[in-house]
């Protein structure tokens, strides 16, 4: 019933990007792939357990962006048994990730994209099952239980384990990296385009809760145990996160102002939190820069995509 962490080292950095390997008896399955660049530590990791990955049954995906399952095809390519197991709505876009694809090769270009995730393939329709809300998995004996839990992304679940006591929790459970918790407990929510709803992911946080998990599987990063602590901050800044999207969709400010606004929002709610977390450092903006950025755009694309969502209902 082990769990093990796996450093995805994804884009060369270490403690942001982990995938899990689960082991019941001498049968194996992963949660999360990263990208196909770090496929050959997963199997690095299979094989130092004794197993092949012939024994692996198998893989899955909290939900489809790439750098969660970037590597999935790979994974898939590499163990001949396995199947793909996803949320209703990214399922399809694992069978067919041609517009995934295009759209990233239209942020990074192709030899960037290649760089960060290498080659992204279709995968077989009869390979990859379909994980509806509250399914129960019977893996040898050890339950598995998917929970639909949106607020990040709409093609997104958890995996709930309880032989291990933890819950497998993607981006629904916020950002924990290693490197930030030197004053104790540092969480931040994941709000990137273009799925970000701050009420639903703060009843997905209560989901997770509820779960009565002792431990939850971050993606980014590892393992922790006070699931408590971590929803009382995450949802303290949903609320923030919320407020900054009514304010703007009360507005009268155009687009480029809302993006100018969402930004500028976002980077003071950084700064308050650094400064009370006493981490407020260049090195540490750093670290997060990428985060405030991504949040930065997705509260903006909330405020559209409610304003478009009004002017329709207007007809």
């Amino acid at each position: 019933m082990t769990v093990t962490t796996i450093d995805a080292h994804y884009l060369g950095y270490a403690g942001f990007t982990a995938t899990y390997l689960l082991q019941q008896g001498d049968r194996a399955a992963f949660v999360e792939t990263a990208n196909a660049h770090a496929v050959p530590r997963m199997l690095e990791a299979l094989a130092e357990k004794g197993l092949s990955p012939e024994q692996v049954d198998y893989i899955i995906i909290t939900h489809v962006h790439l750098d969660h399952a970037g590597g999935a095809a790979a994974l898939m390519n590499a163990c001949p048994n396995a199947t793909l197991l996803a949320h209703p709505n990214a399922a399809k876009h694992a069978i067919d990730p041609s517009k995934l694809v295009r759209s990233a090769k239209g942020v990074y270009g192709e030899e960037r994209f290649a760089e960060m995730y290498g080659t992204i393939d279709p995968i077989p329709a009869e390979r990859v099952r379909i994980m509806d809300d509250d399914e129960v998995l019977d893996w040898h004996g050890r339950e598995l239980r998917f929970l639909h839990t949106r607020g990040h992304a709409n093609h997104h679940f958890c995996v709930h384990d309880p032989a291990s006591g933890g819950v497998f929790t993607g981006d629904s459970f916020g950002l924990v990296y290693p490197i930030l918790q030197t004053k104790g407990l540092f969480a931040i929510p994941s709000t990137s385009p273009t799925d970000f709803d701050a009420a639903a992911a703060k009843a997905s946080l209560d989901r997770i809760v509820a779960t009565g998990s002792t431990t939850a599987y971050l993606t980014h990063f590892g393992a922790i145990t006070d699931l408590p602590g971590a929803a009382a901050q995450l949802h303290s800044q949903l609320d923030r996160y919320g407020a900054i999207v009514d304010e703007a969709f009360a507005s009268d400010r155009d687009d480029a102002a809302i993006d100018a606004f969402c930004r500028e929002q976002v980077d003071q709610l950084f700064t308050a939190l650094l400064t009370e977390h006493e981490l407020d450092s260049p090195n540490t903006r750093t670290i997060l820069a990428t985060d405030m950025d991504l949040n930065g755009q997705g509260v903006a694309f909330a405020v559209k995509k409610r304003r478009f969502k009004a002017s329709r209902a207007k007809g």
